[in-house]
């Protein structure tokens, strides 16, 4: 058995997009569950990597985008969850945190095979990410208190499609790392 990481996806975010309205409310219910979740696992030592979209900037780099998000007018949303100077980051393209990234090298680097998936949008990236980690032979948990959505509709049948197809552990945040 290998090592735990928790996967914080897309929360460094500026909140400028068509489905921001729908989505900033459900990202304010999970923020607490979140930040609890962060600060257990940095108190355990388990590993946090931020895997955030790049939002198109091709020149960007994870400093560019924090610092874009920090100075948005949804700051609030992203202070909480800000990485501190142990914390990895992985810029992504694409809905999958797997996708065109460097993460599949750097888990096997770490010794990491199980990955807590915390962060947005639960029936989109979270999901995507989810299936991709279960092809690849890795366990996944996902805390329900600790996914933001869209459509809460469609991010129950997409927690049910993580649990039955992809073998994923759902559970309460508060279950990690007590």
């Amino acid at each position: 058995m290998g090592k735990t990481a928790l996967i914080v996806i897309d929360m460094i975010n500026t909140y400028d997009h068509e489905d921001a309205d729908s989505l900033i409310p459900a990202v304010e219910s999970v923020l607490p569950a979140q930040t609890g979740l962060l600060q257990r696992a940095r108190r355990q030592g388990v590993p946090v990597i931020y895997v955030n979209d790049n939002f198109g900037e091709w020149r960007s780099h994870h400093g560019e985008i924090l610092d874009k998000a920090l100075s948005g007018r949804h700051a609030r949303l992203v202070e909480p969850l800000r990485p501190d100077d142990a914390s990895l980051f992985v810029v992504k393209a694409r809905h999958s945190i797997f996708y065109e990234t460097p993460l599949t090298y750097l888990l096997h680097q770490q010794g990491i095979d199980r990955l807590v998936l915390c962060g947005q949008v639960t029936e989109q990236c979270v999901l995507y990410s989810a299936l991709d980690a279960h092809i690849r032979h890795l366990q996944v948990i996902v805390p329900r208190d600790a996914v933001a959505h869209i459509h809460a509709d469609l991010a129950d049948a997409a927690l049910r499609m993580m649990q039955r197809n992809m073998g994923a552990r759902l559970c309460d945040s508060g279950e990690l790392w007590t």
